[in-house]
């Protein structure tokens, strides 16, 4: 037996030992998950290991595999591109600065809307091949700008209410231009998407498939074998075992020689935070990204087991509980139950939500203290964030309140306190999130616990990372999702949330090219203003003038809560001792100059 459960989750553990009294039932449980994560781990580790020994290596755990090795296609985060792919510029992870990266220059036009980028001299792919001036304009015009590929980068490099894209062309070998038709704030930090070969891609965009669709559309999916993908970045992809790992090897060819120091970098995939905590502890990973319930056990043994806690306020990005607002129809059958609809489309509903969370017990309670109460869709660490001094609209936890609301909407309550609409039908919905992730499944059982005080019936259903995004993505077949969002500094990085057509735009998703149609979908005032205003935004290149239009769109937000936020952890990470050169950021997180970093044995 003890083979077969070396294999097993916690879940299916605590199914064996359901005729054991509950207390010794959970410490037998964790005790053997425990065990066989370290024995399972060291076992998987053991094939490489021996031939590695006398190489510098980074390992670090992750939560799902990849989903593609297809930049152009990908939409989930974390993912595998900021290791293997790099831009013309980079953002320093400590300051957000901009930096140079391909691009060793540039000059900006007067009117902002013109800048030559000059390429660093003798640039190379992974496969030792020039990366020339024709890789850049390859990139933007055949990958980018082609209405043919549905990736959601698009969004972010349009412009205006024209929705125009760059012009980019070729002056020199070296030197490339990127023009825009009108003044774009954002335009010089954009140039940091990837660029990708057009020495091996190129052929993929000009053959169709029956249906007219780019060959490039089924290229580098994970099912590729990962050393044949040409990259430009400080690692490349070796080798790729589903549900085990992800092996990155030193890209021979990278600009910056001698860097990386590193030369393997490991992305374990566990099932759990609870199997990476393990895992750590037992020395299987080099870096972990801590949660706030493991924080007081890893500060107790931090000195004792050589590694150090890296600590940077609260994290960019965004946690939220979401509504599908989505009145359409797909071959005439609604997306989601009309009945429920109505609910969810009505803003008193969803304001009742947001005073009935109790965020202030779910930050005391799961994330230990260690975090902040969030209100807002951008990050804290933006000069364009709206603080509730400043005149942003909080919800606190007021069920009361909440009810209030509910019963001024029609809704009404029965002797047993459930929540029904005005033609009687009882509030109840489902709440999806990722499985695994302990943080979320706890904020999930608190919300449906906090929710149920207000009458209202909540179904909790976690999924694999990949089926959710799935689910959200395609289906567009859901009713409630908690998830987040990651930030950063330019707000305009959220167009494609913010864009009533946006990639991202998921509380009222619209169909993506090659996807069955939306009948029906609407698109109200509100939703259409933000996207709007972001479009403003991005053309205002007045810092003051800039500042007061994001402001409005976070008032906006807040008054009709498409998202629901909840609370943003601080930024943590234990990192071995062993590792060297981590310059530590909420901003930039652990590994932003993986490429400086060194390994030492201590």
């Amino acid at each position: 037996m003890t083979i077969g459960l070396a294999l097993c989750s916690y879940t299916e553990i605590m199914r064996v030992f359901a005729p054991i009294p509950a207390p010794w039932r959970h410490w037998l449980a964790v005790m053997l998950v425990m065990f066989s994560a370290i024995a399972f781990s060291s076992c998987r580790l053991a094939d490489y290991k021996t031939q590695a020994a006398q190489i510098p290596r980074l390992v670090v755990s992750t939560l799902s595999d990849p989903k593609t090795f297809n930049y152009a296609l990908s939409s989930e985060s974390p993912n595998v591109f900021s290791y293997i792919y790099e831009g013309l510029i980079t953002e320093n992870g400590l300051t957000g600065a901009i930096e140079p990266a391909l691009a060793e220059r540039w000059q900006i036009s007067e009117d902002k809307q013109r800048i030559v980028f000059t390429l660093r001299q003798g640039l190379k792919w992974s496969d030792g091949e020039p990366l020339t001036v024709d890789d850049v304009v390859f990139t933007y015009n055949e990958i980018y700008f082609n209405e043919l590929i549905p990736t959601p980068v698009r969004d972010v490099l349009k412009i205006g209410e024209s929705e125009a894209l760059p012009t980019v062309r070729k002056l020199s070998d070296r030197q490339v231009e990127f023009t825009v038709p009108e003044p774009f704030a954002p335009f010089l930090r954009i140039t940091s998407l990837p660029i990708l070969p057009a020495h091996s891609l190129q052929e993929s965009i000009t053959t169709k498939d029956a249906q007219g669709k780019p060959k490039f559309l089924t290229m580098l999916g994970t099912s590729t074998d990962p050393s044949t993908i040409i990259v430009n970045g400080p690692y490349q992809l070796a080798s790729y075992v589903p549900n085990e790992r992800v092996i990155f090897q030193k890209n021979p060819y990278y600009w910056r020689q001698p860097q990386p120091y590193i030369e393997q970098f490991i992305w374990q995939i566990v099932e759990s935070t609870d199997t990476s905590l393990i895992q750590f502890r037992s020395g299987g990973l080099d870096v972990l990204s801590i949660s706030p319930d493991y924080f007081s056990l890893l500060k107790r043994e931090e000195k004792r087991s050589n590694f150090s806690i890296h600590e940077d306020g609260p994290a960019p990005g965004t946690s939220f509980i979401a509504f599908n607002l989505n009145k359409g129809r797909r071959n005439g059958k609604s997306l989601i139950d009309p009945i429920k609809s109505r609910w969810f489309n009505t803003v008193a509903f969803r304001q009742a939500v947001a005073h009935a969370i109790n965020r202030e017990q779910m930050n005391n309670n799961i994330f230990r203290g260690l975090g902040e109460l969030q209100n807002s869709p951008i990050s804290v660490q933006s000069p364009y964030y709206l603080s509730s001094q400043e005149g942003l609209k909080i919800y606190d936890y007021n069920p009361a309140r909440a009810k209030e609301l509910l019963l001024g909407a029609g809704f009404k309550y029965n002797k047993q306190g459930q929540l029904f609409d005005a033609d009687g039908n009882r509030v109840h919905f489902t709440l999806i999130t990722n499985a695994g992730n302990k943080i979320r499944e706890a904020m999930a059982a608190q919300i449906q616990a906090d929710l149920s005080q207000i009458g209202m019936q909540v179904d909790l259903f976690p999924l694999a990372f990949n089926t959710l995004l799935d689910k959200l993505n395609n289906t567009i077949n859901w009713e409630c999702y908690l998830l987040g969002f990651t930030g950063g500094i330019e707000p305009n990085d959220g167009a494609n949330v913010w864009s009533v057509n946006g990639g991202s735009h998921r509380f009222n998703q619209p169909a993506k090219p090659g996807q069955p149609p939306i009948e029906g979908r609407e698109i109200s005032d509100w939703e259409r203003e933000i996207g709007r205003l972001y479009i403003l935004g991005a053309k205002e290149l007045d810092e003051a003038k800039r500042k007061a239009i994001y402001a409005e769109t976070q008032r906006i937000t807040q008054d009709y809560l498409p998202f629901i936020y909840l609370v943003s952890p601080l930024s943590m990470s234990a990192v071995r001792n062993r590792v060297q050169g981590i310059q530590f950021s909420a901003l930039g997180g652990t590994l932003w100059n993986i490429y400086e970093l060194k390994t030492v044995e201590k």
